[in-house]
């Protein structure tokens, strides 16, 4: 039976160079270190929603000179809350129905800032502001 595969082509091999060594294995990354922590309860961005009872969550912490953006969804289509705006703020920010808006808003200073419907007639809330 050798004599038949030695006759189709085979042949006795030679030594086999010898094999590279396999490349050493990456040294494992550290994971990034967590970002500073914030102040407790100031958050970046606030999920608000507009429905029977008016701006939810009604209290929000905020941090003077740094934004707050409120995500807002109005959920219900009979309220004067159509459109929100801030306290000692030009300009409103329409909330059309079941679409979330963002609206980012940084305070100047620390204390109670009133945000609510553009008629004035439902305040929904208040940013309170920390230094």
């Amino acid at each position: 039976m050798l004599a038949t595969l030695g006759a189709i082509g085979c042949r006795k091999t030679q030594d086999a160079p010898p094999v590279p060594p396999a490349p050493a294995a990456e040294p494992v990354k550290a994971p990034p270190a967590p970002a500073a922590a914030k102040p407790a309860g100031v958050q970046d961005r606030v999920e608000v929603v507009v429905n029977e009872e008016g701006f939810v969550p009604a209290k929000i912490p905020a941090k003077a000179g740094k934004p707050i953006t409120l995500a807002i969804t109005r959920k219900v289509e009979r309220t004067c809350a159509t459109e929100i705006l801030f306290q000692g703020q030009e300009g409103k920010t329409d909330l059309p129905l079941n679409k979330t808006v963002e609206v980012t808003y940084t305070p100047k200073s620390s204390g109670n800032i009133n945000f609510g419907c553009a008629m004035g007639m439902m305040i929904g809330g208040v940013l309170e502001v920390g230094d």
